[in-house]
């Protein structure tokens, strides 16, 4: 029997919420979750794309993209003080004092120790590299990492489970994808492969256990 590769999210599954990030970062910066969300979808309306798109897929650097946030930001919440806000270098203040979420670390390392072969598939931003891949460094080693932004294209663009699949040596219907984000869970699905959609950690090692018959995957 053939051993399923499995896929793991960074944002949101090998990371913790997102929601936690932000929250970190109003405390940080003092722009609120909604205030920055507003503002991120405010970049990509203006550039017609889904969004995070124009920085995920490298059509804006993070410099450029942070200007155009931080221009947003103003026009959306005129009074607004960005002082504390080093936009231009996002990602440096979005993961400061971010730490992996240890149970899908811990479920990461098992899978691999067992046997199985595991990658990691991220929409993410090139100048991001440096500190989102140091949060997972507790996971060691993967078989494929695949990042949007040095592909070209995102979940949920087919493309990129077709990307993954190929560079990994893999079949599709050999391919599972844990993801926070249904929308993504589902085109992984459109495109051949098995999806665990993450809610929790219990929820997902449970699941995780279902499919590949490990009892080390148990909490």
């Amino acid at each position: 029997m053939r051993l399923p590769m499995i896929w793991f999210d960074f944002g949101g599954v090998l990371s913790p919420p997102l929601e936690d990030i932000y929250t970190a970062f109003e405390t940080k910066t003092g722009i609120t979750p909604a205030q920055l969300k507003a503002a991120i979808k405010g970049v990509a309306d203006e550039l017609d794309l889904p969004t995070m798109a124009p920085v995920e897929t490298g059509l804006l650097t993070e410099r450029e993209w942070g200007s155009r946030l931080r221009r947003v930001l103003a026009e959306q919440n005129p009074g607004i003080d960005l002082q504390r806000a080093e936009l231009e270098t996002f990602g440096r203040q979005w993961f400061d004092g971010v730490v992996a979420n240890p149970e899908m670390v811990r479920a990461l390392r098992t899978l691999r120790d067992s046997g199985f072969r595991v990658g990691i598939l991220s929409n993410n931003v090139k100048e991001w590299g440096p500190y989102w891949k140091a949060i997972i460094a507790p996971a060691g080693d993967v078989d494929c990492l695949i990042d949007s932004c040095e592909v070209g294209c995102r979940k949920p663009d087919p493309q990129i489970f077709e990307t993954a699949a190929k560079s990994a040596g893999v079949d599709a219907k050999d391919c599972v994808l844990i993801d926070d984000v249904q929308e993504n869970c589902a085109a992984a699905q459109r495109a051949g492969w098995g999806s665990v959609h993450f809610r929790d950690d219990t929820q997902v090692l449970r699941e995780l256990r279902d499919l590949t018959g490990l009892s080390a995957l148990t909490r």
